[in-house]
């Protein structure tokens, strides 16, 4: 017995939602880590006497996750969900609002993420200071890797062999010399790949209006999707990299969120497809 064409695109078509589904679900999961991540690293980082500002920054990974999940659902939306009669009037200023709202979230994130860099740049020299141990009871805490520990009798003398020791602007943080270099690369692939994300869904928005005008092909459309991938395929280096100094969540995050995204690109080759048969038709 055969299958029909028919049959088989409707059976590949569940398939998709199931899987794309099933990634927005893990992605929401991966959020939930991301704020007990952010609230470890606070817990050293911020004092009673931190602004606001301090707080959302220390937070930003967290509220950057939101910002794109919610991008991610007004996309979906746009792309998958509403039909095109339905896109007018409240319905179209709301998703559009909202998606406003999401890019200036993600804009915080790079700037959290510069003015992260910047404070890793106004690191004090702890003079007369050759071993952690020294500052026991100073109710500081060592950084290295992004992983935060409280500098104890006990961990002190595990945490670093150096001799030379730095303060991070006026956080009560402190590492050493390889600490503070490796905590700036990180910095720079932060700001890095928040530029690159950005530059995705701004290659994305600009097909989503061409679409909306019924263009489904030409130079500009091609030159935005190789874009994309090129993108797609940076991010993930740098997942890789995250990986390779033990931050495996990093990498599977990255991956779902390519894996939502691919989502939203399967929703626009489907798009195009109907706008193809609209005029052959």
């Amino acid at each position: 017995m055969s299958i029909s064409p028919t049959a088989s695109r409707i059976d590949l078509h569940r398939f998709q939602q199931f899987l794309k589904w099933t990634i927005y679900t893990l992605l929401l999961i991966n959020w939930g880590f991301y704020m007990v991540e952010d609230w470890t690293r606070a817990s050293h980082a911020l004092t009673a006497e931190s602004s606001l500002l301090e707080w959302t920054e220390e937070f930003a990974t967290s509220i950057d996750e939101l910002a794109w999940f919610a991008l991610l659902f007004m996309l979906e939306l746009e792309t998958y969900v509403l039909e095109d009669e339905d896109w007018t009037g409240w319905t179209a200023r709301v998703v559009h609002g909202v998606r406003i709202l999401c890019f200036v979230m993600i804009g915080h994130t790079l700037f959290a993420y510069t003015n992260s860099m910047l404070d890793l740049h106004k690191e004090t020299l702890l003079k007369n200071t050759t071993s952690l141990c020294q500052l026991v009871d100073q109710d500081l805490s060592f950084v290295r890797n992004l992983e935060y520990t409280e500098v104890t009798e006990q961990t002190c003398e595990s945490l670093s062999s150096e001799t030379t020791f730095y303060k991070i602007a006026h956080y009560p943080i402190v590492t050493d010399q390889s600490g503070l270099e490796l905590e700036r690369q990180l910095g720079w692939v932060d700001i890095f790949e928040c530029t690159a994300w950005l530059l995705v869904i701004a290659a994305i928005e600009i097909v989503v209006r061409l679409q909306d005008r019924g263009i489904t092909g030409g130079t500009l459309m091609k030159t935005l999707n190789y874009s994309k991938i090129c993108l797609y395929l940076f991010i993930f280096s740098a997942g890789i990299y995250w990986a390779s100094l033990g931050h495996w969540l990093y990498l599977w995050d990255e991956f779902l969120w390519i894996g939502g995204f691919t989502a939203i690109e399967m929703n626009l080759s489907e798009w195009r497809d109907e706008l193809r048969e609209e005029v052959d038709a």
